[in-house]
């Protein structure tokens, strides 16, 4: 089971790519352990840059489902989105 994963500006210049595949995830949880994975002794850097994201599945946001338990099946789309304001 692939889910694409879609990373925040900021997290695509860490990583050196806007998107990747994740195989064998069941739930939100699971993409976010497994992108955390990615970055690696970088892992300090992840976390500071999803204090400032939220994560939607198909455009909806995680929180408006069952949270980090939201499960994900193929062809799914998880994207960290990168909070803004304006006015």
């Amino acid at each position: 089971m692939a889910v694409t994963v879609e990373l925040t500006y900021d997290m695509s210049k860490a990583l050196g790519v806007p998107r990747f595949e994740v195989d064998g995830a069941a739930t939100v949880a699971d993409v976010v352990r497994r992108t955390r994975e990615r970055f690696g002794v970088r892992a300090d850097e992840f976390e500071k840059l999803t204090r400032v994201a939220a994560v939607a599945i198909n455009g909806v946001l995680a929180n408006n489902r069952k949270g980090m338990r939201t499960p994900v099946t193929d062809g799914d789309r998880v994207s960290f989105l990168k909070a803004a304001a304006g006015g």
